[in-house]
């Protein structure tokens, strides 16, 4: 029995969607794949300007002095900490946009919910920089008006360094993150909301359920699989923290708690001039990386009985 062969303007219509694809398709090469081909520095004694000659093959030695040195290894592991404790606080802080979302969709005075959830969702397109210079105004112990106020009513008598300051490093920088996007990451779950039935409220509100019983027993059962999903995502990215925000904001005083593997990685290809080094440590955190991908789907199989890729 011979297959059935599709029509021409099926298979028109699928070579148009291909080439709507392609550029995109592209894009993902040159911008993720395309750059892989600098791993083969990480093998060499890199010199920026210097030509890559066998010579200058050192194969390992790369990452033998990254995991056989003593400061070295010591430095990655306080580095891999920094990442893990401030990622894992990403985390466990991922409930708080749906409840955000929640909280505002029940709102019933219009303007004032589209306007609050505006100005929530205006700082996911506000730079790190800019960010970092409104917590320098704020909180710079010099010349930063919360200092400033505080003196000046006697409450303190010299300014706290709150930027500088090596304690609580993880949680103010989680603070920082969240007010970022905070707004931004309840989108996800009011598009979500769109999706549970209608019929379930109208239901439970002729049963005399009230507010917060619709809430618990219907919303949030019902935004559950969101969370799941983004929850299995942020695990698979967990190494990703980010480059952006500790950046602008280390400084000396707290550069041992706030450096993470994306910073760790940037200081030593620029500014310490280590690039085979860096490229070397990129490899090390693509690899967990992909362990930590991998271990993701596989939970979301083995609890959701459904992949995520």
């Amino acid at each position: 029995m011979t297959a059935k062969k599709k029509p021409p303007f099926i298979k028109q219509q699928g070579f148009k969607l291909f080439l709507m694809l392609a550029p995109f398709i592209v894009l993902v090469f040159l911008l993720n794949y395309l750059p892989l081909w600098s791993w083969r520095f990480a093998f060499y004694d890199f010199r920026p300007g210097l030509d890559m000659t066998w010579d200058r093959f050192v194969g390992l030695d790369n990452f033998r002095n990254l995991l056989g040195n003593q400061f070295q290894r010591e430095q990655l592991v306080q580095v891999l900490i920094n990442t893990l404790a401030m990622s894992g606080l990403v985390v466990i802080t991922m409930p708080l946009p749906m409840f955000f979302a929640i909280f505002l969709s029940e709102i019933k005075f219009a303007p004032f919910r589209k306007t609050v959830q505006t100005l929530t969702t205006i700082p996911n397109f506000i730079s790190w920089v800019i960010v970092f210079s409104v917590a320098n105004a704020a909180f710079a112990t010099g010349d930063g008006f919360v200092n400033r106020f505080l003196i000046q009513h006697g409450i303190i008598e010299q300014g706290i360094p709150f930027l500088s300051s090596p304690n609580n490093v993880w949680i103010t920088q989680i603070g920082w993150y969240l007010w970022k996007g905070m707004g931004w990451s309840a989108i996800i779950f009011f598009a979500a909301m769109t999706s549970i039935d209608t019929g379930l409220y109208e239901a439970a509100e002729c049963d005399g359920a009230g507010r917060v019983a619709r809430i618990r027993h219907i919303t949030i059962p019902g935004l559950l699989p969101t969370l799941f999903v983004m929850f299995v995502l942020n695990i698979a990215n967990f190494v990703n923290f980010g480059l952006e925000q500790p950046l602008v904001f280390q400084n000396v005083m707290n550069l041992r708690w706030i450096q993470t593997l994306d910073l760790f990685i940037f200081n030593q290809g620029i500014t310490g001039r280590q690039q085979s080094m860096a490229i070397a440590v990129g490899i090390f955190k693509t690899i967990i990386s992909l362990i930590l991908v991998f271990g993701a789907n596989g939970l979301s199989k083995l609890i959701r009985k459904e992949s995520v890729f």
